[in-house]
C-alpha cells in the first residue's frame, strides 16, 4: 500500500505546534522565529513533505471547489462527518480550497437537487452520502463523464461511476451486534428486532444480513424479525417500534442501526418494557450518554464519523490533486462503546472538538452551506 503523503498536520503534530505556524514557516511569512522556521524545514524534509503537487493550484490562482452533500441528521453523526472534512481540508496547504456543504433533511428528499447544484457550481470534486443510490446514479455518472471525482461516505452507490467509498465495515458491525445480543441474552429465547432507515441503502441491508445470519448460526433460540424501516425520521421510528411491541409480546432485544435510537427507547419506556429488553444502538451523541450510563442501552457501535469525513476528503484530494487512477475503498473497523469505556470516548470527543475550534481560527472565512429542504 502506498504511503500517505505528508501534510502540514503531520509536521505540526511532530513539532507540537499549530498548522498555521508550520504554514507560515514553509512559506517564509512573518511572525515565525528563525529557530522555529529551521525546525519546521528540517522536520518537513525528514518526513518527506512534498508541496509541489498542491503548488500548481496556488500558482495558478485556481480555486479547488469541493461539495460535501450529506443529511442534516438528527444527532451529531453528520456534524462529525462534516467536521472531519473541514479538519482534513485544513491539513493541506491549499489556501484556495473552497468547501461547500449541501445538506438535505431526510432520505430521498433534496439529494438529487443537492448533487445537481454541486455540478452547476462547477465543483471539482464531490463527497456524497448516496441514501437513494438508484435515483442519484444518473447525476453521479454525469459527474464521472465530466471528470469530476465522487467519493461516497457512510454507504456505497455501486455502478454509479464513483471513484471511492469510505464507510464503516458493515458486516463487522452487524455481526458484533448479533454476538453481543446473544451473549447478553444468554440461553433466553424470543424475538429480536432490528431497525434500519431503508433496506434500499446498501449499508443498512448489509448490517441486517450480517446480524441475521450471525444470530441464526450462533443463537438458534433467538429469531430475527423482518427489519423495521424508519426512513430517517424519529416519528416513524417511534410509531413503528411501538406497533411492534404490541404485535410481538416475546420481544427480548433490538438492534438500532440508525440515528433514531432515542425514539425507540422512548417507545419501549412508554410501553413499560424497556427494563426487559437488551438494546444495542449505533454511534454516540449527548442524548444517548445517560441511557448507556443507566444500563438502558447495553452497548453502542461507534461508526467513527469524524474519521469517515477525514478519509473521504483525503481520498478525494488524491483523485483531484495527485491525479490518482482507478478507484479506492476503505472499510473502517467500528468501535464498541459500553459503560466501562464510555468516559474514554467522551474525553476523546471533547479533545477533538477543542482541536476543531483551534483549527477553525486559521480559516479566513466560513465555508458556504446550502440546505435543501
Amino acid at each position: 500500500m502506498a504511503k500517505e503523503p505528508t501534510t502540514l498536520l503531520h509536521i505540526a503534530k511532530a513539532l507540537g505546534t499549530s498548522i498555521g505556524t508550520v504554514h507560515r514557516a514553509l512559506h517564509d511569512n512573518p511572525g515565525v522565529s528563525a529557530e522555529t522556521k529551521a525546525k519546521v524545514l528540517e522536520t518537513a524534509k525528514n518526513l518527506g513533505y512534498r508541496p509541489n503537487l498542491a503548488a500548481r493550484f496556488l500558482s495558478s490562482k485556481r480555486t479547488l471547489r469541493i461539495s460535501a452533500n450529506t443529511l442534516q441528521g438528527t444527532t451529531s453523526f453528520w456534524d462529525e462527518v462534516r467536521a472531519g472534512i473541514r479538519e482534513a481540508a485544513a491539513s493541506y496547504p491549499l489556501e484556495n480550497v473552497e468547501l461547500e456543504f449541501r445538506t438535505y433533511p431526510h432520505i430521498g428528499e433534496g439529494e438529487t437537487e443537492a448533487f445537481q447544484a454541486a455540478l452547476r457550481s462547477k465543483a471539482n470534486g464531490i463527497v456524497v452520502f448516496p441514501s437513494s443510490a438508484q435515483a442519484l446514479r444518473p447525476c453521479m455518472r454525469r459527474a464521472a463523464r465530466a471528470g469530476i471525482p465522487v467519493v461516497c461516505v457512510a454507504t456505497d452507490a455501486p455502478e454509479s461511476g464513483r471513484r471511492g467509498i469510505v464507510a464503516i465495515d458493515t458486516l463487522v458491525s452487524g455481526s458484533i451486534a448479533a454476538d453481543l445480543m446473544g451473549r447478553f441474552l444468554g440461553a433466553r429465547g424470543g424475538a429480536v428486532a432490528i431497525t434500519v432507515s431503508d433496506m434500499g441503502i446498501s449499508e443498512h441491508a448489509e448490517k441486517y444480513g450480517a446480524f441475521e445470519s450471525t444470530v441464526r448460526s450462533l443463537y438458534p433460540k433467538l429469531r430475527v424479525l423482518k427489519p423495521i424501516e424508519d426512513h430517517g425520521t424519529d416519528d416513524e421510528a417511534f410509531r413503528s417500534f411501538r406497533n411492534l411491541l404490541e404485535e410481538c409480546p416475546d420481544l427480548v432485544g433490538v438492534y438500532v442501526t440508525t440515528e433514531a435510537s432515542i425514539p425507540v427507547l422512548q417507545a419501549a419506556r412508554e410501553a413499560g418494557v424497556l427494563a426487559g429488553l437488551t438494546v444495542i444502538t449505533t454511534d454516540l451523541f449527548p442524548d444517548l450518554v445517560p441511557e448507556i450510563r443507566s444500563g438502558a442501552v447495553a452497548a453502542t457501535i461507534y461508526q467513527r464519523p469524524r474519521a469517515q469525513g477525514e478519509m473521504a476528503f483525503r481520498m478525494l484530494h488524491k483523485f483531484m490533486v495527485e491525479e490518482a487512477k482507478g478507484t479506492d475503498a476503505v472499510a473502517l473497523a467500528p468501535h464498541l462503546v459500553m459503560r466501562g469505556n464510555l468516559d474514554f470516548f467522551l474525553q476523546r470527543q471533547s479533545q477533538e472538538l477543542a482541536k476543531e475550534k483551534s483549527d477553525a481560527l486559521h480559516h479566513a472565512a466560513p465555508e458556504p452551506a446550502v440546505d435543501f429542504a
